[in-house]
């Protein structure tokens, strides 16, 4: 068994993976292609293994958030494009020609670096323009009251640029409410002003894409790519997030950790740092070998949280510490040594979700996933 090899492991499963590619794929024309985005280790799922599933079923094209992910994807032999999201530092700009990626090209200052580099070394770098339609972060801003549509063009004749495409990103796709559905349609309008006026000027803009994952639930538009994550995961950010879809994605990330230690301790004893839990009565608590450095958030604590084991709900009880954490397993039959406690996933005829972890601690299921550190392994489900 898994968990006699680990302290604490976590389950992928591919199935449900290329269960959700086909998902995502009933959600978009079917000439629109998939920009499968695998930064942050695919959000704590294992880039390389998934990128590999994923070009193996169709995607050809990856987007990461930085060179060094680039390279990750490389060096295991992914093929396909890949698109640099991020900034990539100058001493860096070598790799973009050796291992032929894709750069985001954020700024004209920045084409101009990557124009310059490929000028004195005879090469050509290729890459997308990014516009910021109101995302405020990265990109050429294009928008009413600062629309810099000539430095776009710019990009487009720098003679050691291969520019292949033009994208924006939307900051609220998964807001339904009346005013950030106008904020996205008019992203969307000024992205179509950018695109258009490129071509009034003979541009070819190449290909073109919009859709984040809440882009691609919530709205049906006409580009070459469609930008999906977690929704290749089988979740969305917050299942309690309203979305005009209804796809049936199932989630691919199970988390599991070892029964390290169990006791009886009597009324009014203390359990972890800050004494923030007091027994009322006699309880049966046991200690599971994970915690914060693991990934499992300490905000979390005494919030009425619970693991699974024997399929019963075990609540999380005291402060959760660096490496272990404490549940109340009173209602649960000769917990022992070694037994199997499920953070995310099913046992039995319970579930529980990344999402009930990421609304206790805040946050969302982007930010919770990615946070499982590299000290638990990833184990891979086989596809027959």
């Amino acid at each position: 068994m898994l968990q006699s090899k680990s302290r604490a492991w976590a389950v992928i499963d591919r199935k449900a993976i290329l269960h959700n590619l086909a998902e995502v794929r009933k959600l978009i024309d079917p000439k629109t292609k998939i920009m499968a985005v695998v930064k942050a280790n695919c959000y704590g799922h294992g880039d390389k293994v998934v990128a590999k599933l994923l070009e193996n079923n169709g995607v050809d094209m990856f987007a990461v958030s930085s060179i060094d992910e680039a390279l990750n994807l490389r060096n295991i032999g992914i093929q396909s494009d890949i698109l640099i999201l991020g900034y990539t530092p100058e001493v860096h700009f070598h790799y973009l020609v050796s291992e032929n990626l894709i750069q985001n090209f954020l700024s004209l200052d920045y084409a101009q670096k990557c124009n310059q580099y490929a000028q004195e070394n005879n090469a050509i770098i290729r890459g997308h323009i990014k516009v910021d339609t109101g995302m405020g972060r990265l990109g050429i801003r294009c928008v009413d009251s600062d629309y810099n549509v000539d430095e776009v063009e710019a990009i487009y004749h720098f003679s050691s640029l291969s520019v292949e495409g033009i994208f924006s990103h939307f900051s609220v796709a998964d807001e339904l409410d009346e005013d950030n559905l106008a904020y996205t349609q008019h992203q969307y309008e000024l992205y179509e002003k950018v695109l258009h006026d490129l071509k009034e000027r003979g541009i070819d803009v190449g290909c073109t894409h919009l859709q984040n994952s809440y882009g691609v639930l919530n709205y049906k538009f006409d580009y070459d790519y469609v930008r999906p994550g977690l929704l290749l995961l089988g979740v969305t950010s917050d299942d309690q997030i309203p979305i005009r879809s209804q796809p049936q994605f199932i989630p691919a990330f199970s988390l599991y950790a070892n029964v390290s230690r169990v006791k009886t301790i009597e009324p009014n004893e203390s359990i972890s740092y800050g004494r923030h839990y007091i027994s009322e009565d006699r309880r049966v608590i046991a200690t599971l070998s994970i915690g914060y450095a693991d990934g499992i958030p300490r905000l979390a604590s005494n919030r009425s949280m619970y693991v699974l084991i024997q399929g019963k709900k075990c609540p999380v009880v005291g402060n959760i510490c660096m490496d272990q954490m404490m549940v109340d397993v009173s209602e649960c039959h000769n917990v022992c040594e070694g037994d199997r406690a499920t953070l995310i996933g099913c046992d039995g005829q319970n579930r529980i979700t990344v999402d009930e972890w990421s609304r206790a601690s805040e946050t969302i299921n982007n930010e919770l996933l990615c946070a499982i550190s590299a000290r638990v392994p990833r184990f891979y489900t086989r596809i027959e």
